[in-house]
C-alpha cells in the first residue's frame, strides 16, 4: 500500500512518496520517509520489502557519494540510475535478491535538463517524463498522462500531484494521510509542502 510519484518539468523535477509504513493490515508509523538525497541535485524514492529498501536504499547512497570523494565529481542522474540497475540486476541473480522498487529523479549539471528514471525489482530501468510505483500507478499514470506537459512550471507540477492525490483518497479503499515531496532542480533539493 505505497505510493510514489514522480513528475517532470521545464527545469526541476518534482516527486512525492507516501509516509505510511505498514504490514499486512496493519498501519505501524505514519512519517517514514522514503526519500534518500543521493547528490546535490538528485534524489531517491524507494518502495518494496522493509528491510530490503532501507539497506538498498543506504547502499546506493554511500556508494555515490564514495564516488563524489574519490574522483571529485558527482555522478550525473544517468550514471547514478545506470549503477542502481547493475546492483539490482546483480542481487536478482543471487541467493538474497533485493525487493525494491525505486525512482530516481534529478537535473543535469551541465544543462539544468531534468531527467527521471523509474525502476523495479526485476532491474527494469527506463527514464520517463512523470512516473508512478505501487497502487498509486493503477490511479495516477492516467491522469498524469492527460495533464502533463513537457513545460511545465513548478506551480502546475504542484496542482497536478494535487490531482494525482486527490484521486488516491477518492478511489484507493486504504488511507495515504501523508506524503514527503521534493524538488530537485539546479539549485539542489528541497522539500515542500502542499
Amino acid at each position: 500500500m505505497e505510493a510514489l510519484f514522480g513528475i517532470t518539468g521545464k527545469d526541476f523535477v518534482l516527486v512525492a512518496a507516501d509516509q505510511t509504513s505498514a504490514r499486512s493490515i496493519v498501519v505501524m508509523k505514519n512519517t517514514e520517509d522514503k526519500t534518500k538525497d543521493l547528490n546535490k541535485n538528485t534524489v531517491m524514492l524507494y518502495t518494496g520489502e522493509a528491510g530490503d529498501t532501507v539497506q538498498f536504499g543506504e547502499y546506493v547512497q554511500r556508494n555515490v557519494q564514495l564516488y563524489g570523494f574519490r574522483n571529485g565529481i558527482p555522478l550525473s542522474t544517468q550514471a547514478i540510475a545506470s549503477f542502481t540497475r547493475k546492483e539490482l540486476a546483480e542481487s536478482l541473480r543471487s541467493r538474497n535478491p533485493y525487493h525494491v522498487n525505486l525512482l530516481i529523479a534529478g537535473v543535469s549539471l551541465d544543462d539544468g535538463t531534468p531527467e527521471l528514471y523509474w525502476l523495479d525489482y526485476l532491474a527494469s530501468c527506463v527514464k520517463m517524463k512523470f512516473a508512478a510505483h505501487g497502487y498509486a500507478a493503477y490511479f495516477c499514470m492516467s491522469t498524469m498522462d492527460r495533464y502533463w506537459k513537457p513545460d511545465m512550471s513548478l506551480e502546475e507540477a504542484i496542482a497536478l500531484l494535487k490531482k494525482c492525490i486527490a484521486e488516491l483518497k477518492t478511489r484507493f479503499i486504504a488511507s495515504l494521510p501523508r506524503f514527503t515531496v521534493k524538488v530537485a532542480d539546479k539549485n539542489g533539493i528541497r522539500e515542500i509542502e502542499i
